[in-house]
């Protein structure tokens, strides 16, 4: 079965920079458009970032000039480093997958940024 696991959130102070990695399990996954997410406490889930499979990548607003995303298909892993973070960044953190119908994620990792 699918599995998307992350790992690399946790607590950090306005400015700070984390790097989350995603490894993907069950998946064709240098074939997938693999994406990271967030979700602040109240609010809908968005989109973060995204990268084809042309290594090609997209961002949302706020991420542009902060977050970089890549990925490793021999590792089947996909990476998020974040930069001159702000406490509006805080959220929970998700791995997406997609390919054709095929739409799977992980269980998600915080992201506090505190002084």
């Amino acid at each position: 079965q699918v599995q998307l696991v992350e790992s690399g959130g946790g607590l950090v102070q306005p400015g700070g920079s984390l790097r989350l990695s995603c490894v993907a399990s069950g998946i064709f996954f240098r074939l997938n458009v693999m994406g990271w997410y967030r979700q602040a406490p109240g609010l809908q889930r968005e989109l973060v970032a995204s990268i084809a499979r042309d290594s090609s990548t997209n961002y949302a607003e706020f991420a542009k000039g902060r977050f970089t995303i890549s990925r490793d298909n021999a590792k089947n892993t996909v990476y998020l480093q974040m930069n001159s973070l702000k406490p509006e960044d805080t959220a929970v953190y998700y791995c997406n997958a997609q390919w054709l119908n095929a739409n799977s994620w992980g269980q998600g990792t915080q992201v506090t940024v505190s002084s």
